[in-house]
């Protein structure tokens, strides 16, 4: 499989009007099916949901996008303690490549995330995902954290909602250029901006 995709590692700024239309498409028909709603933010060209990448691995084939991984740099405070991590998000698969594996996306970025110099990086999945990701991690690349809440803004005002939400979700830890045991100990991290 992996033979037949080739990855673009590319930074927000290199993207063209078109490559936001095909993307914004590949999320939509992903996200789709796990709810209307979940496809919505990528209506009209919109390739990204909350906070905008900074830097993308784009896997395409003969079909176009095939998977897609989005990171970016950011302060996240865990407990009372503040810690720079590349944020990891905006994960995709095409429906019909199923099985292809974060595995593939992440093993794409490393290495930039490498020159990035951050510590750490950073992601929140869904429990559903917690045993996807423990098949990942059962070789040390990274680790799950269960019991985390996390608080983030919502990407857009709204008058009749709060401007912040708390989400019960895993926590996904990468260590980039600071070993596992160096990430601090809290069981609420304050993500101060939206989800990526």
């Amino acid at each position: 499989m992996s033979s037949k995709v080739q990855w673009r590692l590319c930074w927000e700024n290199e993207l063209e009007l078109t490559d936001h239309i095909e993307l914004a498409r590949f999320f939509r028909t992903t996200y789709g099916p796990t709810g209307a709603f979940n496809a919505k933010p990528f209506e009209g060209g919109r390739s990204w949901a909350g906070a905008r990448p900074e830097l993308r691995a784009i896997a395409y084939d003969s079909r176009g996008v095939a998977a897609h991984m989005g990171s970016l740099r950011r302060f996240i405070k865990v407990g009372s303690v503040d810690v720079l991590v590349a944020e990891l998000g905006l994960y995709g698969v095409r429906p019909d490549l199923e099985g292809f594996g974060i595995g593939h996306s992440i093993r794409a970025i490393y290495p930039v995330l490498q020159e990035l110099r951050v510590p750490f990086a950073f992601g929140t999945v869904r429990h559903a995902l917690k045993n996807h990701f423990a098949r990942l991690f059962r070789n040390g690349m990274g680790t799950i954290l269960d019991g985390v809440r996390v608080r983030s803004t919502l990407p857009n005002v709204h008058l009749d909602l709060p401007p912040t939400r708390i989400e019960d979700v895993l926590a996904v830890i990468l260590p980039i250029g600071s070993p596992l045991n160096e990430w601090p100990d809290g069981a609420a991290i304050e993500r101060n901006g939206p989800e990526l």
